[in-house]
């Protein structure tokens, strides 16, 4: 499908689980950028983006099958839901009740617990006019034990190099949304080596710092005098290498930035991150209405994937940039609050900003 925006075509069978279901894959392209989504995790599996002499290369992290998706890869371009980050022991109190979330993460339920959004197949439509495809799923009360049968829906819009994110979700019961994608990047190309020589600029005066099983502390603390202090762009390596205890917690950066303390965790959209690699002279500009931005530079990738361009994806083969609520919030009330109350609409908005200079 073609129109003024761009155009739209889907591969219907791209992939197949194991039990026959079909999985598509659908691509965007305004003239600038390229953009794969799967069905799979409703998720981005490939970005084509120009360098400064017009050339593209896949600066997105990601596998060229379903299978790698299924298994180890699974968080790979995702969306991430129900609840994105972690939940201290799985637990928490809701609306009078105890919520139990099945731990994966050191004894922690993190993106949502073991069979999350990421690996579900989400029914997927174009939109009318617009360069873009609109993913639905329909998480049933208990799911994970959440609370509340919860409708999700998730919007990618193309439009002149900009790749915009819309996440729109509602309940029939009190439950909590903390939703993501889980995109890794690499703008000199997939498969090109580590980030460590991209400049990275967040636009955060303070951070969450963890503590032993990757949960934040509560505390809000000044980037400043820290290595975690990018609101000036730095060579991610250069940081990553330094002596600091949070770094080693976090096998580099894996730290929620705070971007707004707003007791809804709503903001107007604002730039929150920006991304450069020199070489190529690409650019990517983070924007969102989200309360924070976790910045992830890899560490735990261990070398057993292996990418689109026949690479392995060891640390800091990419680093992540996931707009969304604070981690654990649950259980810090001085946190913005993830609750979403039946008859609310829960909504957010990411857009990807790509240029090359």
């Amino acid at each position: 499908m073609e129109n003024s925006e761009g155009a739209v075509t889907v591969d219907a069978r791209w992939g197949e689980l194991e039990d026959g279901t079909p999985v598509g894959r659908w691509v965007l392209d305004d003239g600038v950028l390229q953009v794969g989504l799967v069905e799979h995790g409703a998720r981005i599996q490939s970005v084509l983006a120009p360098d400064r002499d017009g050339v593209r290369a896949d600066v997105a992290l990601g596998f060229a099958d379903l299978a790698p998706y299924t298994g180890k890869g699974r968080s790979f371009g995702a969306t991430i839901g129900r609840f994105a980050n972690r939940i201290a022991g799985g637990t928490f109190d809701l609306d009078g009740r105890t919520v139990t979330v099945p731990p994966t993460d050191r004894g922690n339920a993190i993106h949502g617990g073991p069979h999350p959004f990421s690996e579900k197949v989400w029914s997927a439509h174009t939109l009318d006019g617009a360069c873009g495809v609109r993913f639905s799923l329909l998480s049933p009360d208990g799911d994970n034990g959440f609370p509340g049968a919860l409708s999700v829906h998730v919007t990618y819009r193309l439009h002149e190099g900009r790749l915009t994110t819309e996440y729109v979700a509602t309940t029939d019961a009190t439950t909590v949304v903390n939703l993501t994608n889980h995109a890794y990047w690499n703008l000199a190309g997939d498969g090109s080596g580590t980030v460590d020589p991209h400049l990275v600029r967040v636009l955060a005066d303070t951070f969450l710092p963890l503590e032993g099983t990757g949960l934040p502390t509560g505390e809000f603390r000044p980037v400043e005098g820290t290595p975690f202090d990018l609101r000036e762009a730095v060579p991610v390596g250069y940081r990553v290498e330094l002596d600091d205890p949070q770094l080693a917690l976090g096998q580099g950066f894996d730290h929620c930035y705070v971007l707004a303390t707003t007791p809804g965790g709503t903001r107007e959209p604002s730039l929150a991150a920006v991304v450069t690699e020199p070489v190529s002279g690409r650019t990517l500009e983070v924007w969102t209405d989200q309360p924070g931005v976790q910045f992830f530079t890899g560490g735990s990738l261990a070398g057993t994937l292996v990418g689109k361009a026949g690479a392995t994806y060891g640390p800091r083969a990419g680093l992540a940039l996931e707009t969304q609520g604070f981690p654990d919030a649950p259980h810090h009330p001085g946190f913005p609050t993830t609750v979403l109350l039946a008859g609310e609409e829960f909504r957010s908005v990411t857009e990807l900003r790509f240029s090359a200079s």
